[in-house]
Formats: structure tokens, C-alpha cells, sequence
């Protein structure tokens, strides 16, 4: 005879298999996150009248969308977010602060993903040798493929940058190289370029995407921005079932994709001919396609977040937006089975505007040469200063220990003089990042993105509104303010209900809920909180 706890085990085990089953069966077969470069938050719903239903739409009516969800740091830049987005952890704990920084040792710039120990591959002359080896904290991508070593993930961007700290360290990451606009990888991904990108890469793109004109996608009328200096605007609805691309106004072939809405056009094509080409979601072994589209970045800083060109962009993203996901419900079939994530890496400035705003623009080369001479005028001539690097000012410590100073004490004067310049509204000293614990407000935001191995003497944070002087820039991201921190943040498919939140979210929380989605465990460095999901 069998005891009535042995019954009651056994039934529990039945059920909690029966169980674990159900959800393995619902887990998605393919996750696609979408990465839409200096996007804010309202722009969904500012430009949504012209919108198509199955693009922007299509996610904001039938997934689950978070209104209030914000990056809590300062360091808004593409590299430090996107490490944010495939880590679920801070800039202080998985170390990308900026494309680049100061190496104390030997006073040269280390670069974030550059590599001389790979080759590049379909580069010229072998060039493009990016790896991930700088990053130190693990992505989704690692934690799904150490979870399930016959699941797959591909990453693309036209920034080599983008696609090497989307992906990490695990599955394929594409860039576009400048020189011959060719999808390039390198040896650290795989020893040869693989057939199907070869393939792609043979094709005449030129012809695909390159020629034709840059012109409205509707009727000048019905644009909300007026500002626009080189978009063709229609005065009459045409009868094109394609939406025509790019000017060929003096721009090389790799200005075109980065410059224009062609370069997010082109990146889902061959998203498309990816998921195809590797049959991603295609079996019970859950695959990962990231895709960050960096154009729309480039676009927002040269004609700003209220031009023209910045809003027929996202029109013509919609377009492109809504073919993608129709070509990716055709092959899975089942919606049930994909999982999207969108979102941003970070908004973007208001417009700089030489003629009313000629005092919000921050001269770095001046603000350099000038606290050098400081620092000469008190103690002695010489390179005190190595340089300053997105927001952060690098001192030659080197020189320091020479004279038998502290670094601490130059740290601290530095700070304070620099609470001096025009547009600077905070100033704080690493020596104050390590030894202090800023539980909120401003201080807090910019020690969450202090990583003490590479950040800078002293970071600075910018007045509202205020950006670098930069060429050709009128808009730009790298702030604690809502226009750079607020961005969008939705989640679809899976089985996943239409719904809307309203409360707080941080972004660390994307890494660890898609994790929970896939049926795996968050990346090893993640801190943020699995997000409620009906």
C-alpha cells in the first residue's frame, strides 16, 4: 500500500513537471531586440496620427508598455546604455563609460572595442579589428547561450561599436564597414565570414538602396516639425508603394546609411535575411536577434529631435517597421513564439539654435587649454591635463606623482574651478565617487555612472539644454535631464496581453524580465528587478 504522503509527493511532482513543461512550451522561440538610437519616450505618441498599424502600433496596442521608464544615470551615451540594456546593471558595475578613456599607466586612449589581436573580416585590408574583450560585464546573449549552447544569437548595427556591445561575448555580431559599406565581422567572432553574408554582401546595395531621393514620405501638411534644410517635401500624395530614400547631395556611400533613413532600411533587410539565412526561431532552442538602429541617432544630433528630417525618419521606420514584423510573423507563424523588445539607448537634446541659443554650447578644447594653465600658473609648467572625454577630465597623474602630489588635493581644485565655466552645473571629483555614497538626486545619477578603472579625475554634468561643441551637431545625448533619460520601453508577443504602466522603471530591469521571459537566469552582473507582465 502506498502512504498518503507518497501520494501526495508524487501528485506535486506530477503537477510541478506538468508545470515546468507548460512553461517551457510558451518560452519564445525567437527574441528580437530593437534598439531605436536617441528615441524619446513621447515620440511614439506625438507622431502617432501618421503612423501605420503595424509598426509603432502595432506594438503600443498589443504589448505591454511602460510610460515612466528611465535610465538613473547621467552617462546617457549610446556604448554605456546599450551595456546597460544587454546587462541589466549600472555603468559603475559593468564598466562602459564612453568609447574610450585614459589609460593612468602610460597616459594613451585605450578604445572601447578595438582589438589589434583580430582581423577584420570583408574590411579592407583586414581593418576593423573590434572585440569584445574590454567589456567586463556578461550580456543576455551569454547568459541564454551558457544557459543553452544550441541556441544562436546575431547582433547587427551599422556602428561596429553598437553590434559588439549589444552582443557580448557569445553568437555573431555585424557591423558595416565604412570603406566598402560591406557587413563585416571579425576573427573573434568567427575564423571566416559566413556564406549567407557573403551572399547578401554581393548583391548591388548601390542599386537597392543607395540612389533616388530623399523626399518627404506624405504631404508637406501633414508634418507636425517645420524646421528642415535638405528633405524634399511633397505637396501632393504620390502614388509610390515604396517610400524613395536618399539624396546623393555630395555624400559618400557610408554618409548616405548613416545620414539618412536608408541606413535603418537596409539594417532590416538584412535583419531579415538573417533570421532567414540562420532559420533563428526556428526550433524549441531559443534564439536572439539584436538590432540597434544607430541612423536615427545620427539624424536626431545633425537636424535635431524637431526637424523634418528627424520625424519623416521615424515615418519611414514605421514603414520599414511594419514590413519586418509581417516578414517575421510569416515565418514563426505563431506570435506567441517571438518576443520583441523596444526601446532606445537614450533620447536627445532640444535643438541648438546658433541664432537663439549661442551660449548653450560647451567649448571643450577651450575648457582643456584653460584648466591646464590653471594647474601650470600653481604648480609649474607642463601637461597636466590628457584630455577630456564625454563629460569626464583626464590628469596626468603620472606628472602628479613626479611632483610629489596628491592626486586627490588636484582633483578637488580642479572641481571647483571648473564650477567656474559657463554651462557647467555640477562638478564632482573621483576621489569624492570612491570614498562617498550618494543615495539620490544628482550625485547619485553620476556615481552610477563612475567606474573607477576608467572614468576620468573629475566629471562634470552640462546645465539643461547645453551640449558640446560639436561640428554639424545640433542635438545631443549624455545628460541626467528627462529629454535624454526618458525613453520608450515595450514588450511584445509571448503570450503577452495589451496593457499599460505607469509606475517607475528602471532600465536595468529590461535584461533580467527578458531573461525571466526566455525561461533563464539574468546575466551574472544584473541589478535590476524583473518587471510584472500579464
Amino acid at each position: 500500500r502506498m502512504s498518503a504522503g507518497f501520494i501526495k509527493t508524487t501528485l506535486l511532482a506530477l503537477t510541478l513537471g506538468a508545470a515546468a513543461q507548460a512553461f517551457a512550451a510558451e518560452k519564445p522561440k525567437l527574441v528580437i531586440n530593437i534598439v531605436v538610437s536617441s528615441m524619446r519616450a513621447d515620440d511614439i505618441d506625438r507622431y502617432a496620427s501618421n503612423f501605420s498599424s503595424g509598426g509603432f502600433r502595432r506594438l503600443t496596442e498589443g504589448g505591454a508598455v511602460f510610460t515612466d521608464s528611465r535610465y538613473n544615470y547621467m552617462q546617457t551615451l549610446t556604448p554605456a546604455s546599450l551595456a546597460t540594456l544587454s546587462t541589466g546593471a549600472m555603468p559603475s558595475t559593468h564598466g562602459v563609460v564612453s568609447r574610450r578613456w585614459s589609460d593612468y599607466a602610460n597616459n594613451n586612449n585605450v578604445y572601447l572595442t578595438a582589438d589589434d589581436d583580430v582581423t577584420g573580416l570583408d574590411c579592407r585590408d583586414g581593418k576593423g579589428c573590434h572585440s569584445p574583450r574590454n567589456l567586463i560585464a556578461p550580456t543576455l546573449n551569454d547568459a541564454m547561450i551558457q544557459a543553452d549552447s544550441c541556441s544562436r544569437s546575431v547582433t547587427i548595427a551599422i556602428d561596429p561599436e553598437s553590434a559588439v556591445i549589444m552582443g557580448g561575448r557569445s553568437g555573431f555580431s555585424f557591423w558595416i564597414d565604412d570603406d566598402r559599406c560591406r557587413w563585416a565581422t571579425s576573427s573573434y567572432y568567427t575564423p571566416y565570414l559566413p556564406g549567407w553574408v557573403k551572399e547578401y554582401n554581393d548583391e548591388d546595395l548601390r542599386a537597392r538602396f543607395l540612389t533616388g531621393t530623399w523626399q518627404s514620405r506624405f504631404n508637406k501638411d501633414k508634418y507636425i516639425n517645420s524646421r528642415h534644410s535638405s528633405i524634399v517635401m511633397l505637396e501632393q500624395m504620390t502614388k509610390e508603394t515604396r517610400p524613395r530614400q536618399i539624396s546623393g547631395e555630395q555624400l559618400r556611400d557610408i554618409e548616405k546609411i548613416e545620414r539618412t533613413p536608408v541606413g535603418n532600411t537596409l539594417l532590416l533587410d538584412f535583419a531579415k535575411y538573417a533570421i532567414t539565412s540562420m532559420n533563428l526561431g526556428a526550433d524549441d532552442h531559443t534564439d536572439v536577434l539584436n538590432i540597434c538602429l544607430d541612423t536615427s541617432r545620427n539624424i536626431a544630433e545633425r537636424f535635431g529631435p524637431e526637424s523634418v528630417e528627424y520625424e519623416d525618419m521615424l515615418y519611414r521606420l514605421d514603414y520599414d517597421l511594419d514590413l519586418f514584423l509581417d516578414y517575421v510573423c510569416t515565418l514563426v507563424k505563431d506570435e506567441r513564439s517571438i518576443l520583441v523588445v523596444f526601446t532606445s539607448d537614450h533620447g536627445t537634446s532640444p535643438s541648438y539654435d546658433k541664432i537663439t541659443d549661442s551660449r548653450k554650447r560647451f567649448n571643450v578644447r577651450q575648457f582643456e587649454v584653460i584648466v591646464n594653465a590653471f594647474l601650470s600658473a600653481r604648480y609649474g609648467q607642463g601637461q597636466w591635463i590628457l584630455g577630456y572625454i564625454d563629460h569626464s577630465i583626464y590628469i596626468n597623474h603620472n606628472l602628479v606623482y613626479d611632483k610629489d602630489m596628491s592626486i586627490a588635493d588636484i582633483q578637488n581644485e580642479v572641481a571647483t574651478f571648473a564650477m567656474q565655466f559657463r554651462g557647467v552645473s555640477h562638478a564632482l571629483s573621483s576621489t569624492a565617487m570612491r570614498t562617498s555614497y550618494f543615495g539620490s538626486g544628482y550625485a547619485q545619477k553620476m556615481q552610477n555612472s563612475f567606474y573607477p578603472r576608467r572614468s576620468g579625475d573629475v566629471i562634470i554634468n552640462l546645465m539643461p539644454e547645453w551640449i558640446e561643441e560639436r561640428e554639424e551637431c545640433r542635438s545631443h545625448s549624455g545628460s541626467m535631464y528627462g529629454y535624454d533619460t526618458h525613453v520608450p520601453l515595450i514588450f511584445w508577443g509571448a503570450g503577452i496581453a495589451p496593457q499599460r504602466h505607469d509606475e517607475p522603471v528602471d532600465m536595468t530591469s529590461v535584461a533580467p524580465t527578458t531573461a525571466r521571459l526566455i525561461g533563464i537566469s539574468e546575466p551574472a552582473a544584473s541589478e535590476g528587478t524583473v518587471l510584472k507582465l500579464k
